[in-house]
């Protein structure tokens, strides 16, 4: 008979002590290395013919790494994420499950609908900004400006006018000639709060059936006596078998696909 009190070798905090050994060797290695390399006149300032000014490569390292703690956020603000897994949450709020999907299930659903919803905005992205920059085309300051364009279109597509307007009265913007012509500042929050009422909007029509089942289900018990047998417990199964039937998965993942355009023609 196996063990079960025996402890696996694989045991999930051994290989986060592995892994944060690894990491920590090759980030103490290779400062090691690159220590003599890095020098002060490394850090360069180049002019441009048009005035604007680049930095050494080593500078735009730094900042890019210093960048990387923002990506998160951003991933989470300026994609579907927040539609998707607020959808997710209140889909699991219905069912009356408070860990079935669990929370690491919801987030990787949530993270590869993003995913398949933004490849379009990325490959625009790539082709406009990132290509080109690899190229030597285009300057760093001109591929994040036209890398911003795409993206900004992604988010004015899905932001309510009312919305742009409160946070460009806010923000003392009095009139603009178009929304592309607002800030980032104030397309972001907009877009977050229209994502969100719309996020909303897609839970209460998935809630609604749910909580029709609920009803019936507690009606019956009351009409029976049977006051201390939670309606929870009775109408769970019946609105696993009523979303399996119609198969609900398709419906969710296919109704918050085509709220983004996805597949409309």
């Amino acid at each position: 008979m196996i063990n079960n009190n025996k402890k696996s070798l694989l045991s999930p905090r051994k290989i986060v002590a592995v892994v944060t050994t690894i990491l920590s060797f090759l980030l103490f290695s290779s400062y090691s290395m690159a220590a003599d390399d890095l020098s002060l006149s490394a850090l360069k300032l180049t002019t441009n013919p048009d005035g604007s000014q680049e930095y050494s490569v080593t500078l735009q390292i730094l900042i890019f790494m210093t960048a990387l703690s923002f990506i998160p956020a951003a991933v989470i603000m300026m994609t579907s994420f927040t539609r998707i897994v607020v959808v997710m949450a209140i889909l699991r709020q219905a069912f009356g499950l408070q860990q079935t999907p669990s929370n690491q299930v919801i987030i990787g659903i949530t993270l590869f609908m993003t995913l398949f919803i933004m490849t379009p905005v990325y490959n625009e992205i790539n082709d406009r900004a990132i290509q080109p920059y690899l190229a030597e085309q285009l300057t760093s300051v001109e591929a994040i400006d036209k890398a911003k364009v795409p993206l900004r279109a992604f988010m004015l597509e899905q932001t309510r006018i009312k919305d742009l307007d409160t946070l460009a009265s806010m923000a003392g913007i009095e009139q603009v000639d178009q929304p592309t012509d607002l800030p980032m500042t104030v397309i972001i929050p907009a877009f977050v709060i229209s994502e969100l009422k719309t996020a909303f909007q897609i839970g209460f029509m998935l809630f609604i059936p749910f909580l029709i089942i609920d009803l019936v289900v507690a009606s019956i018990l009351m009409a029976m006596g049977m006051m201390m047998l939670s309606p929870m417990i009775v109408s769970l199964p019946f609105k696993l078998m009523l979303f399996v039937l119609i198969d609900g998965w398709n419906l969710v993942i296919g109704t918050i696909a085509t709220s983004y355009g996805m597949g409309a023609t």
